[in-house]
């Protein structure tokens, strides 16, 4: 995928595929995310529409915290679901970030690599 220590740095247009390719990959992965935790938080708090639903976990997904009526009394399975929901979205904000970063780094690293060949 990535062009080793020992090949030319890739040209400018390769680069900005690998990010394009990277960015519609977060994004196909937070759309997953969301997706589990709109059908999670659908199905285990009655009380909540698909709006409600789809408020909640992008608030979690995003790391802003949820937004919960506090008339609403969370069952015992809602409860497990929002904490284990709350824990896998951490995971993926941390995910994605790197999905993102990842040709950007390595082009900056592959560069410092050949600067330092060429010095040798």
């Amino acid at each position: 995928m990535y062009e080793n220590k020992r090949q030319k740095l890739a040209p400018v247009k390769v680069f900005y595929q690998r990010v394009l390719k990277n960015c519609l990959a977060a994004l196909f992965f937070i759309i997953i995310c969301l997706s589990v935790g709109i059908i999670g938080y659908k199905f285990t708090i009655p009380e909540f529409d698909w709006y409600d639903s789809l408020l909640n976990a992008s608030m979690i997904l995003s790391g802003m915290g949820p937004i919960i009526d506090a008339d609403i009394v969370l069952t015992k399975s809602a409860k497990v679901f929002a904490s284990v929901y709350a824990l896998f979205s951490g995971i993926a904000f941390i995910s994605t970030f790197w999905i993102l970063i990842a040709p950007i780094a390595h082009r900056f690293f592959h560069k410092l690599h050949l600067e330092n060949k060429q010095e040798d």
